[in-house]
């Protein structure tokens, strides 16, 4: 029986995989094990082809963030995009999802955790790192949020715009 995390994983691939469909793009589950790449999408010409990584979390959590390692803080090749799903506790609640591009996204990580080792920790002990990251929706908890408090994460709010969207065709489809 698959666990409540790997159902939880695949509720938000197929819900950004459902937006993805209604924006009018081509869009598809890479194979299960991929390693970086979740969805790979183009538009119905096969141009603007892009690749996104779906994480995914239910609302509440100590911080709200969402689980990451040190790997994203690197910035893969090509148009990379992670999209942040965030299921509320009821199912019938509305779901949010954040697109944010690759390059914000490992800035954000590279930075917080730079800033999180500058830090003490308990008993004023140097921290050592650890492959663990968290991307959050607002980083003053790590320190002085570097330009990432509170709302940072609106703009990417639904913002499937940055993706290679097809042009709206005349009749209005």
């Amino acid at each position: 029986m698959p666990s409540q995390t790997t159902l939880l994983g695949a509720a938000g691939e197929h819900h950004v995989m459902a937006q993805l469909l209604r924006h009018g793009l081509i869009a598809a589950l890479a194979p299960v094990g991929s390693p970086a790449i979740d969805i790979l999408v183009t538009d119905e010409g096969g141009a603007g082809i892009c690749g996104l990584q779906v994480k995914t979390r239910r609302v509440g959590g100590a911080d709200g963030g969402w689980h990451m390692g040190v790997k994203h803080e690197r910035v893969p090749e090509g148009r990379f995009f992670y999209a942040f799903v965030e299921f509320a506790a009821d199912p019938a609640a509305p779901t949010a999802c954040f697109v944010v591009p690759a390059g914000i996204v490992a800035d954000a990580l590279l930075r917080s955790h730079r800033e999180w080792l500058d830090t003490p920790g308990r008993d004023g002990k140097p921290r050592r790192g650890g492959a663990m990251r968290r991307f959050l929706p607002d980083y003053t908890r790590v320190g002085q949020g570097f330009g990432c408090g509170p709302g940072w994460l609106e703009p990417y709010r639904e913002a499937w715009h940055q993706l290679p969207l097809p042009a709206p065709e005349a009749d209005g489809r």
